[in-house]
């Protein structure tokens, strides 16, 4: 191996050790390529590393700065204080929500991570808290809030999301309504036996969730004992939902809802169209309806998409003293179904085709309405990144009231994340037919892997405070772009 540069003109081709030619660069003036040595790539490590704590002003989530920002932008700081008012405390009940939100952004999952997080001054800075409080102070904390304390923190959830919308001009507004279980333990108040095919002996919770489909939002979450139906408070809470609306965008915002076959019901398909909202819903194929039978009896059956044929039927429910357009379609499928799969009980399956039917009052096609009912799948998305990014799943207490607050913190994480990027980072999609998110959005995951886990030391230069970070090219351009967006 050569130890120094050589005029390549004098001495010829570099060889390396082997008698290869190595490769090397035409001769310029700058140093020429070489093929380094085995010994240079790898080190002894004999010892382990001598571990030692001291104080230090580290931290290993510098991108909670710019998050904290953009939230002193949209003025949460004092609008958490507002809403919180009603809970006491020495250290303020703005300021434990934020740090809660601090908790669930920096990847922690449960109170008793606090205890990690206390050394951390960006955490601190955060929240506006010169030390970290115990997880049984803030448990202690959240078990003040009860229905009427906790309406104006839901308030202000619908309010942060529906001033996001706004700054989106969107023309129209989809909103996706459904259920999720969330486990409890057995000693955990109004957790009860529902219907959880994994678990189906573990008590839990079932809150109602709104999701608005274009930004991928939760408009307003309804925390509900395990053991209701899905369309359980279903038309009370649709009542919330289109009043909020209303009040802030007024008739001129188009609404529409997607919903699955349990809240196909009587309340459900006549307040909708009173309250002139779009809607389409499954349709359960139940004894008492005619659709088994009109499926049986159909001979032509018109294309819809790949696999899939339909048509449209004006079905009369005299129960209910109601007329639907119904779309029926069927999806070919080389085999038969698999066990509960379908319940054959509410489906006419012939391990040929299995059938399903909406309910519409849209000016939809065929495709066109296939298409958007396939779009309500999205919201899966969005319930998977709640409960395994945002903690939705997690029951910190067995008070009702503590955990109620809990999930709506949980949304409120999620929500501030999702405008945050749609400020700063998020780029349009083009249009679909299925009316799903119309940005590209990173999820949470990514979102703290670039952004928000970055060790950093703060620092005191020239009489002001100084974030200091290693560099990355990569980084320093992400921050850049973020920092000059949160000034425009």
């Amino acid at each position: 191996m050569l130890s120094s540069v050589v005029d390549l003109k004098q001495k010829g081709p570099l060889c390396d050790r082997k008698g290869e030619r190595a490769n090397v660069a035409p001769y310029t003036q700058e140093a020429p390529l070489m093929r380094l040595s085995v010994t240079s790539l790898r080190r002894m490590v004999k010892r382990p590393l001598h571990i030692e704590f001291g104080p230090q002003r580290l931290t290993s989530y510098s991108g909670l700065e710019l998050l904290r920002r953009y939230l002193r932008q949209r003025e949460l700081p004092s609008r958490l204080r507002a809403a919180c008012a009603a809970t006491s405390g020495d250290y303020g009940g703005g300021r434990l929500a934020l740090l809660v939100l601090a908790l669930l952004y920096v990847g922690a999952r449960r109170l008793e991570h606090l205890r990690y997080l206390a050394g951390d001054p960006l955490i601190t800075r955060f929240c506006g808290l010169a030390r970290i409080p115990t997880a049984r102070t803030v448990a202690n904390w959240l078990r003040q809030f009860t229905q009427a304390t906790l309406a104006p923190l839901v308030q202000l959830n619908h309010d942060l999301v529906t001033d996001a919308i706004a700054r989106l001009h969107l023309p129209r507004l989809t909103i996706d309504v459904d259920g999720t279980v969330v486990r409890t333990g057995g000693s955990v108040a109004w957790a009860f036996r529902g219907f959880n095919p994994h678990h189906r002996k573990d008590p839990s919770y079932y809150p109602l969730l709104a999701h608005v489909a274009q930004t991928g939002h939760i408009l307003r979450l309804k925390n509900r004992p395990g053991n209701v139906h899905d369309s359980k408070q279903a038309a009370a809470f649709l009542r919330e939902v289109i009043a909020g609306l209303r009040t802030r965008f007024g008739r001129r915002l188009p609404l529409e809802f997607r919903m699955d076959a349990a809240f196909c019901q009587r309340d459900v398909l006549r307040l909708l169209p009173v309250r002139g909202c779009g809607y389409a819903i499954k349709v359960g194929y139940w004894h008492w309806l005619p659709l088994k039978q009109l499926a049986a009896d159909r001979q032509r059956w018109l294309p819809v998409a790949p696999d899939v044929t339909g048509f449209f039927h004006d079905l009369d429910i005299p129960q209910w003293n109601l007329r639907l357009r119904v779309m029926l379609y069927r999806k070919h499928v080389a085999h038969e179904s698999p066990k509960n799969f379908q319940l054959d009980l509410f489906t006419p399956d012939d391990g040929h085709y299995e059938y399903a039917a909406v309910a519409t009052n849209l000016a939809l096609d065929l495709p066109a309405l296939y298409a958007f009912i396939n779009g309500r799948g999205a919201q899966e998305k969005t319930l998977a990144e709640l409960k395994g990014e945002f903690a939705l799943d997690v029951v910190p207490t067995a008070h009702y009231g503590a955990n109620c607050a809990w999930q709506q913190r949980s949304v409120m994480a999620h929500n501030r994340a999702r405008s945050f990027q749609l400020d700063t980072l998020a780029t349009r999609k083009p249009r679909s037919r299925k009316r799903t998110y119309a940005y590209l959005i990173r999820s949470m995951r990514t979102l703290r892997f670039l952004l928000i886990v970055r060790a950093g030391r703060l620092a005191r230069i020239g009489g002001r405070h100084v974030l200091r970070l290693s560099h990355n090219p990569a980084t320093e351009t992400l921050y850049a772009d973020i920092t000059r967006r949160l000034a425009a």
